[in-house]
């Protein structure tokens, strides 16, 4: 079928790489909590900003510490006797800021060039540069560790996770079902690979709320274990349709007024570094494709398994139903041969077929001397000559066709002398005791006045001669 003209281009909630498309806004006093975590909000800024906070803090931190050691050197007199061999200085060769600022480089940084030192003759200077010590290992810790988390998070590693660019809704293995791919470009595996989905959509509770962006939840296999993968091949995950499914409804018609986003989520932890790693996308209802499925993309080799990436994303059309599973259901239920009478000839012929397999499935559980007569050649044959002449539904009533109850209670049949014959071949088995059979049969040959009442005269006096 034709797709669809292309919509206009609506908000999303999650963009294609994940990016969740939400802001926080009039937050007032709750801004402090972000100061409270500040590592974290570290690692969550920008790189950009990252970089200006590392060479800020750093640039004030050395400038600050160099400030002190020059405030030293002024307040004790060591800039005007700097050059007087006899003085005894708190740091050697210190005599203007710029030497007071190489100091400090050199001090934090561990160089020692051995031209400026500190002497013993400065109290206050031990303690600066214990100080100094404390303070610049704090600053490296902190700023290092940060910018090592940034570089080393698992969303780069998220970046090498694919997903098609649209889902695909087909038939595959007799189901209507939604489908989408998933990839890993990186040798390294992902380790307890889970995938997970939600379906967005706005609703109205019956109480009248409004819910914009209400979450069901897409069973991917979370019953049977499909929901965990093994990602080393591109993956088709699938999400059956069925009657538990929001997508129950769901018909290629009314796709073209559905409003909905389907969030995928795939989570795993990296095996090289160990941490978790989360990769995202959605697919809005113009991005999933009716009645399509997706290129195979592996090929075996010589002693080798080719994934061609080149076919990831393509998808090619197969014949499938445009009706919701809901109208299939109904529909099937409609022509169903259990309820609806049989229009032709050549279905009443399967009917009746099928109503004789039920018998032999029957036979298999009567008593032995039933099955004997019921095994008989020429009781089944007859038996289709009968259904086959006439034009009334069949379905099972108890363990016997509805046609065979209505001949054998229609007095004046053509076929009543067969019934007969068949009855008493079965009334000499029938004389065992009626706890010995069947519940079905136990029903058909006692169930009171409602089946009495359906029975020719010789039926009925042969089962009150047996049950007095």
């Amino acid at each position: 079928p034709p797709r669809a003209a292309p919509r206009g281009k609506r908000q999303r909630f999650v963009d294609k790489n994940g990016r969740c498309n939400v802001q926080h806004g009039n937050l007032g006093g709750e801004t402090s909590r972000y100061l409270s975590d500040l590592f974290t909000t570290l690692v969550d800024l920008k790189w950009r900003w990252n970089l200006f906070i590392f060479i800020l803090t750093y640039t004030v931190a050395w400038l600050f510490m160099a400030s002190m050691w020059w405030v030293i050197a002024y307040m004790r007199g060591d800039l005007n006797k700097a050059h007087d061999d006899s003085y005894t200085p708190c740091v050697a060769n210190v005599y203007n800021f710029p030497s007071a600022f190489l100091f400090f480089i050199e001090t934090e940084a561990t160089i020692g060039y051995g031209y400026r030192y500190i002497t013993d003759k400065c109290p206050e200077g031990i303690i600066l540069f214990l100080f100094q010590s404390i303070l610049g290992s704090i600053v490296d810790a902190f700023l290092i560790g940060c910018m090592f988390i940034k570089m080393s998070q698992p969303k780069k590693r998220a970046e090498t996770l694919m997903f098609s660019e649209h889902a695909a809704i087909s038939m595959r293995d007799g189901k209507l079902t939604l489908m989408f791919r998933v990839g890993n470009l990186r040798n390294s595996h992902m380790v307890s690979a889970q995938i997970r989905c939600k379906l967005l959509k706005s609703r109205q509770t019956p109480e009248g709320e409004f819910l914009p962006l209400d979450q069901l939840e897409l069973d991917v296999g979370f019953s049977t274990g499909a929901d965990q993968l093994f990602l080393v091949s591109p993956l088709t995950i699938c999400h059956v349709i069925d009657a538990k499914s929001p997508f129950y409804d769901l018909s290629q018609r009314s796709m073209q007024t559905e409003q909905f986003e389907i969030v995928v989520i795939l989570e795993g932890i990296v095996e090289t570094t160990g941490m978790t790693c989360q990769a995202r996308t959605s697919y809005t209802e113009d991005e999933v494709l009716w009645g399509h499925r997706f290129f195979p993309v592996i090929s075996l080799e010589e002693g080798f398994f080719k994934v061609d990436y080149s076919q990831f994303h393509a998808t090619f059309e197969v014949p499938t139903p445009p009706y919701s599973v809901k109208e299939q259901e109904e529909m099937l239920l409609m022509s169903s041969p259990l309820i609806a009478p049989a229009v032709s000839n050549s279905k009443e012929r399967n009917n009746s077929v099928e109503c004789l397999d039920g018998l032999d499935e029957v036979g298999t559980k009567l008593p032995s001397k039933l099955q004997k007569i019921t095994g008989r050649e020429d009781f089944p044959k007859k038996l289709l000559r009968m259904s086959s002449t006439t034009s009334e539904k069949a379905y099972s009533m108890g363990d016997l066709p509805m046609k065979l109850q209505r001949i054998s209670s229609v007095p004046g049949n053509s076929e009543e002398k067969l019934v007969s014959k068949t009855t008493k071949m079965m009334s000499d088995p029938m004389s065992q005791s009626v706890a010995d059979l069947p519940p079905k049969l136990q029903k058909l040959s006692g169930g009171g006045g409602r089946m009495e009442g359906n029975l020719p005269p010789k039926l009925r006096k042969m089962n009150s001669d047996r049950f007095t």
